[in-house]
């Protein structure tokens, strides 16, 4: 167990090993999406263990807000970065994501080549319906904070129309959302400003290793050089295995378009990972039919149920891709699936380490207070309309399986129910709220049998 700092000791600098064994901890401890890894990292490092002060915690936080990808994992490897350098940054934003890819990997497996066996059958027969509710529940979290006044409203009102009425890409919905915001902010700035934040703070008192007036190490000084160093290494650390997936497979092939598509999806990851849901199902399940709407349902059920940020649920989305192209052969299934999991997931992440790999010495040499841009807010509200979208595209595959010409599921829609009930009225856990009706739906399907 990693010892906490006594009240009354100043804190002493920490070693490269004593911060990779907590970075490797929080990666197996990281439930609960985005609020919770931030209130977990909140609790550990600044009232704990005092690594670093609340104002610095948070002075980092507001930057990793910012950017597209998963906040959490990039605040880890900021203050990773922070403390022991690249490698130190390296090795925290890579703990923290290692467990869940393992553990996916797993489940991914068990789930592509045992899920027709009936008590798995069962076991996904009600999950469906708590994956349902809970997108519902993040339309309303994220709403809850964003949607502060009209024009913020009639931004959400009209990316739910785009793309469930007009069927716009998600991209188009985003940009135009930028826009929006960009000129509303000119124009009626008040209007746009954020609607607040993970509400991660606290009273700090006694001093940390890094605290609000300790300088900025030499290593997080802004140059030019190492910026480009950074960006140079980035480039290379993309364009090498696409380059080789290129030479080898060619560009059509499953792979290849793997690694763009999800390169391109992890550009568009604001608001997290449910803002990013929609254009992954856009392309994985429409245009490239690697997984069916039942089975990207089947994955966010697994990645909530695991540690990590929930943006790995791109993990299964590879996994059950490449082993149902096969693109191995017949003989190397798993093999594929691993192989593609594992790509589409260093696709996926490699932006958030360049982020801020270069960005970090910016933010430290220009330390003040950073302010949420009008373009984001009014990102952030269209991403609400979006997910919205998405919970009402779940509720019918989930409730008329077979198209609304076929029988309605109603044990499906009463579970939907249940756990919205669960989740608004008495704030549920997320994993006991899938756990239950997991055990509901193999009930269900061991009785109607």
């Amino acid at each position: 167990m990693l010892p906490s700092t006594p009240a009354n000791e100043a804190p002493s600098r920490v070693s490269f090993w004593r911060a990779f064994l907590f970075w490797l901890k929080l990666g197996f401890i990281s439930f609960g999406g985005p609020a919770g890894q931030i209130a977990i990292m909140y609790q550990e490092l600044v009232e704990r263990r005092r690594w670093i002060s609340e104002r610095r915690f948070l002075h980092a936080l507001n930057y990793c807000m910012v950017l597209p990808g998963p906040e959490a994992q990039q605040l880890a490897t900021y203050i990773g970065w922070l403390m022991h350098r690249t490698w130190g940054g390296i090795a925290a934003g890579a703990l923290f994501i290692l467990p869940s890819l393992f553990m996916l990997i797993g489940l991914s497996w068990i789930y592509i080549a045992f899920g027709d066996v009936p008590w798995v059958a069962g076991l996904f027969f009600g999950i469906k319906p708590a994956v349902t509710a809970i997108v519902l529940q993040a339309a309303h979290r994220i709403g809850s904070r964003t949607l502060k006044n009209r024009p913020l409203w009639a931004i959400a009102a009209a990316a739910f129309v785009a793309i469930f009425a007009l069927g716009l890409p998600f991209p188009v919905i985003i940009l135009a959302a930028a826009l929006i915001g960009y000129v509303g902010g000119r124009v009626a700035p008040a209007m746009f400003q954020p609607g607040g934040g993970h509400g991660a703070g606290g009273q700090q008192v006694a001093s940390a290793m890094i605290d609000d007036h300790t300088p900025t190490p030499p290593h997080a000084l802004f140059s030019w050089p190492r910026l480009s160093r950074v960006l140079l290494a980035g480039a290379l650390l993309w364009l090498l295995p696409m380059g080789l997936l290129t030479a080898w497979y060619g560009w059509p092939h499953t792979l290849t378009q793997m690694g763009w598509f999800f390169t391109k999806a992890a550009l568009l990851t604001f608001g997290g990972a449910y803002a990013v849901l929609p254009y992954v199902y856009q392309g994985a399940v429409g245009s490239y039919g690697w997984l069916s709407p039942t089975q990207m349902m089947d994955g966010l059920a697994l990645g909530e149920t695991t540690p990590g940020p929930l943006i790995m649920v791109v993990t299964f989305v590879g996994f059950v891709g490449g082993y149902v192209k096969a693109v191995f052969g017949p003989d190397s299934l798993f093999l594929a699936g691993a192989v593609a999991a594992t790509l589409v997931t260093w696709f996926t992440f490699l932006p958030s380490f360049i982020f801020i790999l270069a960005g970090g010495p910016f933010i430290e040499t220009t330390h003040g207070q950073l302010k949420f841009t009008a373009p984001l807010t009014a990102i952030t509200a269209a991403v609400v309309g979006v997910i919205l979208n998405l919970a009402l595209f779940f509720a019918y595959h989930v409730w008329w399986p077979s198209g609304l010409g076929g029988a309605f599921e109603w044990p499906a829609a009463l579970m939907t129910l249940l756990a919205a009930l669960a989740l608004f009225r008495f704030k549920a856990n997320v994993i006991h709220v899938i756990a239950a009706c997991a055990v509901i739906g193999l009930l269900i399907k061991t009785v109607t049998i």
